[in-house]
């Protein structure tokens, strides 16, 4: 359940990296994004909040899943490739954590209306 979890949550965060990358290259080559809205700055901010917290929480859950599948079976191909899934999904949280002081910085950083 828990490895599911992880998996879950990453493919949720991927999509949503995807769109994000979509949507500034789109931004860089035609200076506009592709749907624009006035609570953007709050929209990415509070998105990339929560799938930090997401992305965290499904990792060290995750990571103690597999812990104790190598305590209960031994260390096999399987336990390796979970393994290292959550050294990446821990490597994700750390893009999105990233990503969330810099939507929080643009969210601070917004001219008064």
């Amino acid at each position: 359940m828990e490895y599911r979890y992880m998996v879950a949550v990453n493919a949720i965060a991927f999509t949503y990296a995807a769109f994000q990358a979509i949507d500034y290259t789109y931004l860089l080559v035609y200076q506009t994004h592709i749907v624009t809205y006035p609570l953007r700055c709050h929209f990415d901010f509070l998105i990339d909040q929560i799938l930090a917290y997401l992305l965290i929480s499904s990792s060290s859950s995750a990571a103690t899943r597999v812990d104790d599948w190598v305590l209960n079976w031994g260390k096999d191909e399987f336990t390796k490739m979970a393994s290292a899934s959550v050294v990446m999904s821990f490597f994700a949280f750390l893009s999105f954590a990233f990503s969330s002081v810099l939507s929080g910085y643009n969210l601070c950083d917004q001219n008064p209306i």
